[in-house]
């Protein structure tokens, strides 16, 4: 489980094809902090540390996860949002973030206002049901709020401490990013789903 806030910006060394899947190479600060098996956010992908040399980390891509998320189209030298699973004892200062992609999105506008920046990112109606306005949306494994939303595109607006700190301000017009919706409202869309087909029912009044 992570929060969408960002710990570190890392550098992708090397992506190479490896048993159908991938095998990645990130340098990053957070490389004397990690151990092989330990879980780490990349892009809002979460992977699992399978080693750890010098001031970098490895870890395999899936094929599967390489289908759904942008992780199989990295770049070398490309910037990677990276963070840590949160500690139970700690603040949740963004929202629960899985980890887990519901699909990715295409940037179709960036444009300055003031120091903060707009983003407007399309994305495949499937994902319609867990999209409201004010509700929080994970972007690159970044914890946003959608401040404006269509039929298929949303907005969302990026402060200057977030543009610094996040590869979010590396992003170009028609490049693809990871989106998670948040979690609560997949839940909820999923209980209406199910009572609409009679698979769910109310408990009992006592």
């Amino acid at each position: 489980m992570f929060t969408g806030l960002i710990e570190a910006v890392g550098s992708v060394a090397e992506l190479k094809t490896a048993a159908g899947g991938f095998r990645i190479r990130i340098q990053t600060s957070l490389a004397a902090d990690l151990s092989p098996g330990d879980s780490l956010a990349v892009n809002g992908v979460c992977l699992t540390v399978v080693a750890v040399d010098g001031g970098e980390v490895h870890a395999d891509i899936g094929p599967e996860t390489a289908r759904v998320t942008t992780l199989g189209s990295l770049r070398s030298e490309q910037q990677v949002n990276l963070e840590r699973p949160m500690r139970a004892d700690g603040r949740v200062g963004g929202h629960f973030v899985q980890g887990h992609i519901d699909g990715t999105g295409i940037v179709e506008e960036i444009r300055p206002d003031g120091d903060s920046h707009w983003l407007t990112i399309s994305f495949d109606r499937s994902l319609s049901p867990y999209l409201i306005r004010k509700g929080s949306i994970a972007v690159d494994g970044v914890s946003l709020t959608v401040a404006g939303l269509g039929s298929n595109v949303f907005d969302v607006m990026i402060i200057p401490f977030t543009w610094t700190n996040t590869a979010l301000s590396s992003l170009q017009v028609r490049e693809r990013v990871n989106i998670e919706c948040d979690m609560i409202g997949k839940y909820v869309a999923r209980a209406i789903e199910l009572t609409d087909e009679g698979r769910l029912k109310p408990a009992p009044a006592t």
